[in-house]
C-alpha cells in the first residue's frame, strides 16, 4: 500500500463517467463512486436520484502526488465535463448531477479556486464555471453495482452513448496521462 497516496472527491454529472476517465489515468491508485453534500446519513442511489437528498454523484480519486498532481486531476476534470452548467450534465439534470469539487485541506481549496479563476480568465467557455469548491464534510460510497461500471458494463446503452464518449475524448486529449500506452 502505498501511504503517500491522496484523494480527491468530484462530482461532474454521472459517476460513471468520471470514474471510468479517472481509472485510466496514470498514477491514480484506484476511484470510488459514491455521495457527497448532502444531508442524509447513508443515502441509496434511489434517494440520491430524487434529488431531495442534497448529494452529489462524486468520485473520490485515489493517486499518488509524485505521478499526478492534483492540479492536473482537476484539468481532466474540467475537460470531461461542462461546468458551466448548473446542476446538469447533458440529459442528467437535478441538484445529484451538480459540478463540485469538495476539497480535503487548504492546498486543495486554493488550487481549484485558483484554477477556476484561471479557466473563467482563459474564458474557454461561453458561460462562467459554476462549480462548487466546499469542504468534504462525508463520502459515502455508492453500491457495489456502481462500482466499475463502464468497466463492466462497457455495451450497455447509456455507457455507449454517454461514457464511452468521454473516455475517448480524454484519451485524445491527455494521451501522455494515460496508464497504458496505445501500441
Amino acid at each position: 500500500m502505498n501511504h503517500n497516496l491522496q484523494t480527491a472527491t468530484l462530482a461532474g454529472g454521472c459517476f460513471w463517467c468520471l470514474e471510468a476517465v479517472f481509472d485510466e489515468v496514470k498514477g491514480v491508485h484506484g476511484v470510488e463512486s459514491g455521495y457527497a453534500g448532502g444531508k442524509m446519513a447513508n443515502p441509496s442511489y434511489r434517494e440520491v436520484c430524487n434529488g431531495t437528498t442534497g448529494h452529489a454523484e462524486v468520485v473520490q480519486v485515489h493517486f499518488d502526488p509524485n505521478v499526478v498532481s492534483y492540479r492536473d486531476l482537476l484539468n481532466v476534470f474540467f475537460a470531461i465535463h461542462d461546468p458551466t452548467t448548473l446542476n446538469r450534465q447533458g440529459n442528467d439534470i437535478g441538484t445529484q448531477y451538480r459540478s463540485a469539487i469538495f476539497y480535503h485541506n487548504d492546498d486543495q481549496k486554493m488550487i481549484a479556486e485558483s484554477l477556476i479563476e484561471e479557466l473563467n480568465s482563459q474564458k474557454i467557455w461561453d458561460n462562467p464555471i459554476v462549480t462548487e469548491v466546499v469542504p468534504l464534510d462525508k463520502f459515502y460510497m455508492a453500491e457495489d453495482y456502481h462500482q466499475e461500471y463502464f468497466a463492466r458494463n462497457p455495451y450497455q446503452p447509456y455507457c455507449q452513448a454517454v461514457v464511452a464518449p468521454k473516455v475517448a475524448k480524454f484519451r485524445k486529449r491527455f494521451l501522455e496521462m494515460l496508464k497504458k500506452q496505445p501500441a
